[in-house]
C-alpha cells in the first residue's frame, strides 16, 4: 500500500471542486457552504442507532478510526463518537454514518425516510455486517430494506478498481478480514464489497467482511500489527468527504 500524499489543503480544495455549484439541500450542507461543519470540525463519527436488531457493536471501533485520521491526514476530527437516531433529522447533517449489527433490521416508517433522503442527497453510510454472513438475519434483512428504499438491483458489487481503494491509500481490492480467515460466518472469503451508486457517487457502501470487529480492540494493540488494518477505514471515510 501507498500513501497518496494528500494534505488538508488538497483535500478541502477537492471537495470543494466536487461540491461546487451543488444547488440541492443535502446532509453536506455545513461542507456544501465551503466552512467546517459541527463544532469546527471537518469529519465528525456518526453511529446511526435504530430501533430493531442491536445497533451498538465494535464498541472500540470508532475511536480508533478517529485515532487513525488524527494520525495520517491533518483533518480536524471530533475526538469523539456521535450516536444519533437513524428516525432524527440530524443524522441528515452528518458527513459520514456508520451502521452495523447482528440481528434482523426492520426500519421503521421515520428510519426508512432519513436513511433514502440522506443517501439521494449526497451522504454517506457505511454499513457492516457484523455476522459476515451472506446469508445472514443481518445480511438478509438489510438488504430486503435497501431493496424496499431503492429497488430490487441497487445493490450492486463493486469493482476493485473502484475509486475507494484509493482514495488515500492503495489497496488492490477489500482487504481480508482475521474473522474471515478464522472461518467463522459463512466459511467464505469475501472477495468484494457492495455499494448503491446515485448520479455516479456512491452513497452506501456494504460490507460481509466484517470489518467492524476487525478494528474493535485496544488501540495500544496496533503497535502490535505488521500494518495497521484501520487504513483501509481512512480510505473509506475520505472517500466519502470528497465525493
Amino acid at each position: 500500500m501507498s500513501h497518496s500524499g494528500m494534505t488538508r489543503a488538497g483535500f478541502l480544495k477537492l471537495l470543494g471542486g466536487a461540491i461546487a455549484g451543488a444547488a440541492l439541500p443535502g446532509p453536506l450542507a455545513a461542507l456544501r457552504a465551503g466552512g467546517p461543519g459541527m463544532g469546527g470540525y471537518d469529519f465528525w463519527f456518526t453511529r446511526l442507532k435504530y430501533n430493531s436488531g442491536d445497533w451498538d457493536v465494535d464498541q472500540r471501533m470508532p475511536a480508533n478510526l478517529i485515532t487513525s485520521l488524527i494520525d495520517y491526514t491533518s483533518l480536524r476530527v471530533d475526538p469523539k463518537e456521535h450516536v444519533v437516531d437513524l428516525a432524527d433529522p440530524r443524522m441528515l447533517a452528518a458527513p459520514f454514518c456508520y451502521l452495523a449489527g447482528h440481528k434482523a433490521v426492520e426500519f421503521s416508517d421515520a428510519e426508512r425516510r432519513n436513511f433514502e433522503r440522506y443517501v439521494r442527497n449526497g451522504g454517506f453510510v457505511f454499513v457492516d455486517d457484523c455476522n459476515h454472513d451472506i446469508d445472514g438475519l443481518f445480511a438478509k434483512s438489510f438488504e430486503s430494506q435497501m431493496g424496499r428504499i431503492f429497488g430490487g438491483d441497487a445493490l450492486k458489487k463493486l469493482p476493485n478498481t473502484h475509486p475507494l481503494y484509493s482514495s488515500f491509500f492503495t489497496f488492490d481490492g477489500p482487504p481480508a478480514t482475521s474473522f474471515e480467515l478464522n472461518g467463522w460466518g459463512d466459511d467464505l472469503i469475501h472477495d468484494y464489497l457492495k455499494g448503491i451508486t446515485i448520479n455516479g457517487r456512491l452513497g452506501l457502501l456494504y460490507s460481509n467482511k466484517d470489518y467492524g470487529c476487525e478494528w474493535d480492540y485496544d488501540w495500544r494493540n496496533k503497535r502490535f500489527l505488521a500494518e495497521d488494518n484501520t487504513r483501509f477505514g481512512v480510505n473509506i471515510i475520505m472517500y466519502a468527504l470528497s465525493n
